[in-house]
């Protein structure tokens, strides 16, 4: 076998990722990104795009460490780099406030971000309502430019995308010899899986430009993220709503929130809301498995059911996807052990 044509289901920032890293690390490799949906209209684009990692009940902490340093140290090059305007990659520095002391005062993310330490009684004192916190610099990925951007760097390296609905991944072989599934939500339907569902998240879009330092309630929920272009502000936590529709009452409530962290914000204009679906699994499913039909057999890798976390550490994931692919494609260069797999 010579080139080995992979196919890549899912061009959100987890299936880009994916597809970009396979045409920079495997050598001898044809990349096709399908999608029937690409950049601006991907859940990855309503995506706030911090990096602050959350736990998953069943993915084991230090792998998750482990995707959230390697995407870290990733888009940290990015950002020191002459790409980065283009990327939508900056450092942002900020707080994070608890109403009170957390069980775990020091996340097990602390020692990857940038200058991590307890707030200051000075610092708190701009926020009222809350006895402790955490002040540290991270990352911010500006989804609507990083998409376009991971897309120019698959198609500079030899890669297609296609936009193309796939029903059932058998659709893809003959074609291609290994398909990763980047599909997240999409997952319910193409490979059955019951245990994805979405969390509904609505966002806030506004021209607030002297709102500097983001603003993180530590439930996750009350947010003031600040980007190069507008700050977002949320947010929402639904599980297993699947309206797309903005709901008014929920921006109000949004709005209320975030200007009671930051009351500046009461001068913000230009306010859009925004809503993506979340593929929220108790674990992220990072394996590979063997499809069997009739005799034959299609190597597939699935990378998906990343819920709110993606941005954090998808480099990270894409990093292990793109080593079980080597693992398929020794496998299929050696086809005595295909059946082992």
């Amino acid at each position: 076998m010579d080139t080995v044509r992979i196919a890549v289901v899912g061009a959100g920032v987890i299936g880009l990722s994916t597809a970009s890293c396979i045409s920079q690390l495997v050598p001898r490799c044809s990349v096709t990104v399908l999608s029937d949906k690409f950049t601006p209209d991907t859940t990855s684009n309503v995506a706030a795009g911090m990096l602050i990692p959350h736990k998953y009940p069943d993915t084991p902490v230090p792998t998750l460490k482990q995707w959230f340093l390697e995407t870290f140290q990733h888009l940290s090059a990015i950002a020191k780099s002459a790409e980065a305007t283009d990327a939508g990659v900056h450092l942002v520095s900020g707080w994070q406030v608890f109403r009170s002391v957390p069980q775990e005062e020091v996340p097990f993310w602390a020692d990857v971000v940038l200058g991590f330490r307890k707030m200051t009684e000075a610092e708190l004192k701009r926020f009222p309502q809350y006895v402790f916190g955490h002040a540290f610099t991270t990352l911010k990925c500006e989804t609507s430019a990083y998409l376009p951007w991971l897309e120019r760097r698959i198609k500079e390296g030899g890669g297609v995308l296609l936009t193309r609905r796939i029903e059932d991944l058998w659709e893809l072989q003959p074609s291609f010899d290994i398909v990763v599934n980047c599909s997240g939500l999409g997952s319910r339907q193409l490979v059955g899986d019951s245990v994805i569902s979405p969390v509904r998240g609505q966002v806030l879009r506004a021209q607030a430009p002297w709102v500097k330092h983001f603003i993180r309630d530590g439930s996750g929920l009350t947010y003031v993220y600040p980007g190069t272009s507008y700050v977002i502000l949320g947010g929402t936590r639904q599980k297993g709503d699947w309206n797309l529709s903005p709901d008014a009452g929920l921006s109000r409530e949004i709005f209320s929130r975030c200007c009671a962290l930051e009351p500046s914000l009461h001068r913000a204009y230009n306010i859009e809301e925004k809503v993506g679906l979340r593929p929220s699994r108790p674990g992220v499913r990072l394996q590979k498995e063997i499809l069997v039909r009739g005799g034959q057999r299609l190597p597939v890798v699935h990378n998906y059911g990343h819920g709110s976390g993606g941005i954090s550490v998808h480099w990270g994931s894409a990093l292990e996807a793109t080593r079980l692919v080597m693992e398929c494609i020794h496998t299929l260069r050696t086809p005595a052990t295909m059946s082992k797999m």
